[in-house]
């Protein structure tokens, strides 16, 4: 999938990838994508609870070998 920016939240523990997630998604324009790799098991909840509240859409997500991918379109 295309991406506009990825942000590596790999090592991070919760709340930082939804803070980092937070300040990276400020970064870009609407309808383009944020990609985020992050290995904290709770990012799937965390990170698909803030997409949905915050208007985003959480377009994909995945899990590779401990890290997990989510591909989010800025509202």
């Amino acid at each position: 999938m295309e991406s506009t920016k990825v942000l590596d939240a790999k090592g991070l523990a919760c709340p930082m990838p939804i803070v980092r997630t937070k300040k990276a998604i400020d970064e870009i324009n609407s309808g383009e994508i944020l990609e985020i790799h992050a290995t904290d098991k709770g990012s799937k909840n965390d990170l698909t609870a803030w997409a949905s509240s915050t208007g985003h859409e959480l377009v994909k997500d995945t899990e590779e070998d401990g890290v997990y991918k989510f591909w989010i379109k800025k509202a």
